[in-house]
């Protein structure tokens, strides 16, 4: 039996079929891990409008979104039909929502999906997102504490926000949206390595002085002023932090990533290659664990503005995104159909997660994404469209049709994933406990 080496390291890269990868875990080079050491990752995708939702009796009820029947007992309509040969993966949820955001304008709740906050005048203010709380526990980590991408791409404005990320002071983290820089920023050369020690060297020896002196300028501050005070204190920390990750991960080769791998020239005008691009960016990301916190923002929920908007249309769809969600009851076929191609792509990425062997299981096991909407239909703020994929090996048990009544908070999902993900959060927004149907 051949014997573990030390000198063959967790970054040694793996070449061959055209690209070269950070290698996985492998029991050969493990030196005792177990897994319970392994990565825990989680992966969060949301699209806005709502979905298709014809009632049972109506000659359209095929293109429903949720599937009919219940528990183990359920059967995927049109819509989510490619999710067919992944059914022991995946859990779809019914009849949650974030109470405190049912009062809001049905296109105000694109930001408060991983928050939980009911957004109110004049300031808007939010909270911290769900990825950021995680990232506070493992974001160190890996080279990137969280991902943040969408298709608009950068923060938007309050109620109309193109990220779904937001750090601890509730401001929202700016997102990426064009694959080439994301591929860049993950995998691309760096140079001037030298430089930019000495930046953070300085950067540091700053920080270092503005924090010595802040004790001094503090016991001079009226307890009015000490909260703002204390409140800019918080922000030198933040970055400080940053900069200790950053100096920590600057002798730590990137993985190797052919782009040729990739089709980085998508756009979003040609959705289908653009949206499974995205998913290639995150599938990498955690194949070579250089993040495992991941958002994905397919549409913001501002209407006409958004550039997803048009993404039916270069399907063969006729009319916008959200003009096929506000007809969606009268042709709920026509939203269903648009419905059914992203759970197309979504089985795209958990197939290629699945496919990956990692430990005695696969990536998909020891990832959990969850897939949604704040949005049952357009201007709806209940019964969000919700699936829970992946986490098998993390302790979730897949393979369902949940039904719950709105008195069952949407936070709920989020205490469950935070303790498969062995995080010490009991608590989240307006959570009102974990929900033991998903435990295994």
């Amino acid at each position: 039996m051949a014997k573990n080496t030390p000198d063959v390291s967790r970054r040694t890269f793996l070449r061959g079929t055209g690209a070269v990868l950070g290698l996985p875990f492998l029991e050969s080079l493990s030196f005792g891990a177990t897994a319970a050491e392994l990565p825990r990752r989680m992966a969060f995708v949301y699209f806005p409008f709502g979905v298709a939702l014809p009632k049972e009796k109506d000659k359209d009820a095929a293109w429903n979104w949720f599937p009919s029947g219940e528990g183990k007992d359920f059967k995927f309509r049109r819509t989510l039909e490619s999710l067919e040969p992944l059914r022991d993966d995946v859990t779809v949820m019914s009849g949650l929502s974030h109470p405190r955001c049912r009062r809001l304008g049905g296109h105000d709740t694109g930001d408060t999906w991983l928050t939980g906050v009911e957004l109110k005048a004049p300031s808007y203010g939010n909270e911290m997102s769900l990825d950021q709380l995680a990232a506070q526990y493992i974001g160190a980590q890996t080279r990137f504490p969280s991902m943040t991408l969408s298709s608009d791409g950068g923060v938007g404005e309050p109620t109309r926000s193109t990220t779904i990320s937001f750090a601890r002071t509730g401001r929202p983290v700016p997102a990426l949206s064009s694959p080439k820089q994301i591929f860049n920023r993950l995998f691309g050369e760096s140079g001037g390595e030298a430089s930019a020690r000495r930046k953070l060297r300085n950067t540091r020896s700053l920080l270092d002085l503005v924090l010595n002196h802040s004790r001094t300028v503090r016991g001079r501050l009226g307890s009015r002023d000490r909260g703002k005070f204390d409140e800019y204190l918080d922000s030198v920390r933040d970055v400080e932090k940053r900069v200790e990750l950053s100096q920590k991960w600057l002798d730590v080769p990137k993985p190797k990533v052919e782009a040729k791998t990739l089709d980085l020239s998508a756009t979003p005008d040609g959705p289908k290659e653009y949206i499974r691009t995205m998913y290639d960016l995150m599938y990498l990301a955690f194949r070579t664990d250089t993040t495992r916190l991941a958002t994905y923002m397919i549409g913001q929920v501002a209407g006409a503005t958004t550039i997803a908007n048009s993404f039916p249309t270069a399907v063969g769809l006729k009319g916008n995104w959200h003009g096929l969600a506000h007809g969606g009851g009268k042709n709920p076929e026509a939203l269903g159909k648009f419905d059914q191609f992203l759970a197309a792509q979504l089985a795209y990425f958990l197939e290629r997660l699945k496919d990956t062997p990692e430990g005695d299981g696969s990536l998909l096991d020891r990832t959990l994404v969850l897939y949604g909407s704040s949005n049952s239909k357009t201007h709806n703020n209940q019964n969000y469209p919700t699936l829970l994929a992946g986490g098998r090996g993390l302790g979730v048990r897949q393979g369902q049709f949940l039904k719950y009544s709105s008195k069952t908070p949407f936070a709920n999902v989020f205490v469950t994933m935070l303790d498969r993900m062995r995080l010490p959060v009991e608590r989240f927004a307006d959570s009102s406990g974990g929900l033991d149907e998903l435990i295994a």
